[in-house]
């Protein structure tokens, strides 16, 4: 099998660091996130872009957004250099969505379908060791060690109020996405409501019919 080069889109909580992990390992491609491709490129010259900063990293560290032209040629960087990816967390919104299109040629785009309810069940629910950094979910996922459970804690964008608000930017900015891949001849939603394992069946089955 060729190494595929997939595209995972859905909402904030629907599962996609999770499954792009497993696509990772079971196929033996590069993961690729937006976070991690910035923090590998921090000091990438974006001098000739005519930008506020020389580099990615010092927008990162002052806290402001990192244009999407330099998102854009960091990414194209972290593809060309991948053989076979999952691409998690980008294209955020359409302009993204159209350069990427420039950037490679996509095998399987994954939309996972997630309820909003849920959502914010999920990641109201969502709470964090501090000590280790794992995940985990005071309805589905609580850890065994009374001492672990003790000391995890709430992320601050986590609360409901700022949950809310991730899920209506991502309906305003990234929801389109879905729709502009939906004629995609690689496209396929992925019911998210599933069961982790039922959800990878389900990944599993449209890679490898598509790849």
């Amino acid at each position: 099998m060729a190494s595929p080069r997939i595209l995972i889109l859905g909402p904030p909580g629907a599962g996609k660091g999770t499954q792009s992990s497993n696509i990772a390992e079971e196929y033996d491609v590069e993961h690729v996130t937006t976070g991690d491709a910035l923090r590998s490129n921090k000091g990438m010259d974006i001098s000739d872009m005519d930008t506020e900063y020389d580099t990615p990293g010092e927008y990162m560290d002052a806290g402001d957004l990192v244009p999407d032209e330099v998102v854009n040629a960091i990414v194209d960087e972290a593809l060309s250099q991948a053989d076979g990816f999952v691409l998690d967390g980008y294209p955020r919104n359409l302009e993204q969505a159209e350069e990427l299109e420039g950037m490679t040629d996509l095998d399987v785009v994954l939309s996972l379908d997630v309820d909003r309810d849920v959502l914010v069940d999920r990641l109201t629910g969502r709470r964090v060791d501090p000590e280790t950094g794992e995940n985990y979910h005071v309805e589905f996922n609580m850890p065994d060690d009374e001492d672990v459970r003790d000391r995890l804690v709430q992320r601050e964008d986590d609360n409901e109020e700022s949950v809310r608000n991730r899920l209506d930017v991502f309906e305003e900015n990234t929801a389109p996405v879905i729709d502009h891949y939906e004629d995609h001849d690689g496209f396929v939603a992925i019911d998210g409501e599933q069961t982790p394992d039922d959800v990878w069946a389900d990944i599993q089955a449209a890679i490898d019919e598509r790849v």
